[in-house]
């Protein structure tokens, strides 16, 4: 089964920590120094905030799954949609391991699929928060789509 994945960089953790909390009914299911997230099943999702110096804002969207079949089926939509990805086996972030893959969305704003093997005590260790990138994410790239023929139908 698939959980909606939101990462926020914030500059005051107590207080978003406080906020949120507030919002959704329940502590976080994880709280560190400078980390929180919250599983929550209604609405199911995966809801994390840090503070790692990142200008306060989306950090990057997800979608986390169960299992290896299911990261496979993911990761096979973005393959014949020609979108360029990066995979992370045994990925160490967010005081997790995963095997995730990374791609970046036509407005830059990156999308992790993943699926977690286990806890870690610390943050992370393919951490590398530059030019705004996302947790563990490569900078953003520019995506490259199939051409697919203009439809009449409106934005929104």
């Amino acid at each position: 089964m698939k959980r909606f994945h939101v990462h926020l960089a914030v500059d005051d953790l107590a207080a978003n920590i406080r906020f949120y909390s507030t919002v959704f009914g329940v502590p976080p299911s994880v709280e560190k120094a400078d980390y929180a997230k919250w599983m929550l099943d209604d609405p199911r999702i995966n809801f994390a905030i840090s503070c790692r110096g990142l200008k306060p804002g989306l950090d990057h969207l997800g979608v986390q799954v169960e299992s290896e079949e299911e990261l496979l089926a993911l990761r096979d939509n973005v393959g014949r949609a020609e979108i360029a990805a990066l995979d992370q086996p045994e990925a160490a972030c967010c005081y997790a391991r995963s095997d995730k893959y990374w791609i970046t969305d036509p407005q830059g704003v990156a999308w992790e699929t993943f699926r977690t093997l286990g806890d870690i005590p610390v943050f992370g260790e393919t951490v590398a928060k530059q030019d705004g990138a996302a947790c563990c994410a490569p900078a953003p790239q520019p995506v490259a789509f199939v051409k697919r023929p203009a439809t009449p139908k409106s934005c929104c």
